[in-house]
């Protein structure tokens, strides 16, 4: 294959903008806050489930507590509708009034009983809400922290994004100047080995592998027309000559 020496340096400069442009990719899925904001994300989860799991237990709480309140109501009302009777003196039957006394002395246990699983309740209610309070703000933090790298990574990705588009642009412009038979060669070796379809012949080292040409290799490279493409003997990448190849 032919193709003349300038357009074999502008597939340099296309190579070097394929080049920019795999490493912008590189970078945009390297950033650091994809990791965090994924770190983050599973940490916001447990919490969340972790908050859900203290506000049932202070709703169920809170269930217990209304029920047992109502237990006490009810024995208080009771124990005093006793009460009432006794100052009454509506009754007078010895045998009845003993029953009265006796009813009233275990309404009072009872409702001292129940008095006490209230606040037994209770202090597991305000248990449950500390918790809740706690873990509320702990959501609330680190939701900010991952509102905080997401609008820095967003940032980035935009940046990128940005030169990326403006590298495009550029290489659009160079490839479409150049033979569509160099373009396709190059295109398919920079498929095969890696993303570098063509490096430049420096100091009698290839560039793409790095291995510098023997004594005929170079002899062959000298003796080639200008406008011959050229492969390396090593990497098989389009090999092209410039002023610093020390031919």
């Amino acid at each position: 294959m032919n193709a003349a020496p300038a357009d074999q340096i502008r597939l340099l400069d296309v190579q070097s903008l394929d080049a920019r442009l795999q490493q912008l990719a590189h970078l945009r899925r390297s950033l650091p806050e994809h990791a965090e904001i994924e770190s983050l994300t599973k940490d916001l989860t447990q919490l969340r489930d972790l908050l859900v799991a203290s506000q049932t237990e202070e709703s169920d709480c809170s269930r217990e507590q209304t029920k047992a309140e109502q237990d006490v109501d009810q024995v208080r009302q009771r124990a005093s509708r006793d009460q009432q009777r006794l100052d009454s003196g509506a009754v007078t039957s010895p045998k009845d009034l003993e029953n009265l006394q006796r009813e009233i002395v275990s309404l009072a246990k009872r409702q001292g009983d129940l008095e006490d699983v209230v606040l037994e309740i209770m202090e597991r209610r305000e248990s449950a809400q500390e918790r809740v309070a706690e873990l509320t703000g702990r959501v609330s933090s680190v939701q900010s922290k991952i509102d905080d790298a997401t609008a820095r990574r967003d940032s980035a990705v935009e940046a990128f994004d940005s030169e990326a588009a403006t590298v495009t642009k550029e290489r659009e412009v160079i490839a479409g100047s150049l033979p569509a038979d160099l373009l396709k060669l190059y295109e398919k070796l920079r498929e095969q080995q890696g993303g570098v379809g063509a490096a430049r012949l420096y100091q009698r080292r290839c560039e793409g592998c790095r291995l510098e040409l023997n004594i005929t290799e170079v002899n062959e490279v000298k003796a080639a027309s200008p406008d011959t493409v050229l492969r390396c003997e090593n990497c098989r990448r389009i090999l092209i000559r410039t002023s610093e190849s020390g031919l």
